[in-house]
């Protein structure tokens, strides 16, 4: 037996107490945590709050037959696993009973271990379906970059095949789409598709690079060249040598710094910020826009040969609401990663619950997607996701999470993470702009987020 069938919560409900105390005796000498009741009533509230494994009821009880327990329970708690017993045995009870969602069925009078077999079947069972959980968001992100780059419907596989395909050049890619579609993930999927993977992929947000430090911070810069510039820097360009370096939101690059990108572009060589000389920077360039670059050409805040110098191979990521065939394996990475992430075993997510996100149109993509399936890890009292654990549009904005905090005691540590999350997900993903919001440093938001701090050729993400 594993150490989570032992660890198992167990409630055992029958209205004879001679019955409950033989059947928490006998779970007890198991190792199960248990504990029992002669209340079908009482039973259904202990749920609320609970961390039972198992409810082993008896079907005939006064007041509430065991299948409409079952049925209460699953209202609330999808997942939950009840095994039902009766005096009353016979294949069209046992049948209804399964059908409804009983984990199995025992029939009176019965020997010890053959409850035990049963009980200890049902949460073996459960584990079995928490590791395919656990499998399908493997699976499903087999193919995909770490941020879940998922292609199932057939939009996304024609983006995928396009991102194969200039994998293979040294020609610029330009990323369009909207905000948290996952740009970067494609950016990513090019970088380790090509003859570059072995080489540093630099990402760096242009619209979070202060305005005097954009070319320091693209080109490098020589000791003495201002104030602040205390030693010899390289910047990203070089960094990304021999790699990629992905320029993210690149219609905010200043119009000003805009030629020297061009001439880094053509001539494959970069002249630091107070340099006499030009630096040699061999790095692939792949940038991303959310905001059409041919809008910034009209208001000339973008020049017309840096425009098409960007634009050889396009790429268009379609929003969420236009590939919903993706939903659902998305949400499974999702779901298996805020799992491990929160220490949560969370066994899948509702048919409801899964139409509901059917539905939905996911203003903020993929990005709105993950945050949405975390905090419903978070926060769920159940080991199934269902509808009310969801938080969208409206019902997002109306949600008081410090009263769900509170209630669910969750500790401080936890509580941060998901407010600078919010916060986040709020500045489009900007981690500069977060921590100035927040009052913290950029690397303590990499802390709250269990993340990884950036390496020296890591830019904003």
């Amino acid at each position: 037996m594993t150490s989570a069938e032992t660890n198992a919560r167990i409630l055992v409900v029958d209205d004879e107490p001679g019955v409950v105390d033989y059947l928490v005796d006998l779970l007890r000498d198991e190792g199960y945590a248990v504990e029992g009741t002669v209340s079908p009533a009482d039973a259904l509230a202990r749920q609320e709050g609970s961390g039972y494994d198992l409810v082993v009821a008896d079907v005939e009880m006064p007041g509430m037959r065991g299948t409409d327990l079952l049925e209460a329970i699953h209202a609330g708690h999808p997942g939950r696993l009840v095994l039902l017993i009766t005096a009353f045995g016979s294949i069209d009870l046992a049948v209804e009973a399964v059908r409804m969602g009983a984990c199995d069925f025992v029939t009176k009078p019965f020997r010890g271990e053959v409850l035990l077999l049963a009980v200890a079947r049902a949460l073996r069972e459960r584990q079995m379906r928490r590791e395919i959980v656990r499998l399908r968001g493997s699976l499903a992100g087999a193919a995909a970059s770490p941020d879940g780059l998922v292609a199932r419907s057939r939009a996304m596989r024609r983006v995928v095949e396009v991102a194969e395909r200039a994998s293979r050049t040294a020609a610029t890619v330009l990323l369009t789409g909207e905000s948290g579609v996952g740009k970067g993930c494609v950016a990513r999927f090019i970088h380790d598709q090509g003859p570059r993977a072995a080489g540093p992929f630099v990402q760096v947000n242009c619209a979070a690079l202060p305005g005097p430090l954009v070319e320091s911070e693209l080109f490098g810069v020589r000791r003495g060249a201002y104030t602040d510039a205390r030693e010899d820097r390289d910047g990203l360009f070089v960094r990304a040598s021999g790699g990629t370096l992905f320029l993210d939101e690149v219609a905010e690059l200043p119009i000003e710094s805009q030629p020297k990108l061009l001439q880094a572009l053509e001539s494959g060589h970069v002249r630091p910020v107070g340099a006499t000389r030009e630096v040699p920077a061999d790095a692939r360039l792949v940038a991303a826009t959310n905001r059409p670059l041919e809008e910034a050409l009209r208001e000339r805040r973008f020049r017309p040969d840096l425009y098409y110098r960007l634009d050889v191979i396009r790429i268009e990521v379609p929003p969420l609401r236009d590939r919903r065939e993706d939903i659902e394996p998305l949400a499974d990475v999702f779901l298996a990663r805020a799992g491990s992430a929160l220490g949560r075993q969370i066994v899948g997510i509702s048919v409801p619950a899964l139409r509901r996100m059917l539905a939905y149109d996911w203003p903020g993509n993929v990005r709105e997607l993950a945050n949405v399936v975390e905090r419903a890890v978070a926060l769920s009292d159940h080991d199934t996701l269902v509808p009310g654990d969801l938080r969208l549009g409206d019902d997002a904005k109306r949600e008081d999470f410090l009263d769900i905090a509170a209630r669910r005691w969750m500790p401080l540590a936890d509580v941060e993470r998901a407010y600078v999350r919010r916060v986040l997900e709020s500045v489009d993903g900007n981690k500069a702009e977060a921590a100035r919001i927040l009052g913290i440093d950029r690397r303590t938001v990499y802390r709250k987020l269990d993340e990884p701090e950036p390496g020296p050729d890591a830019g904003e993400g």
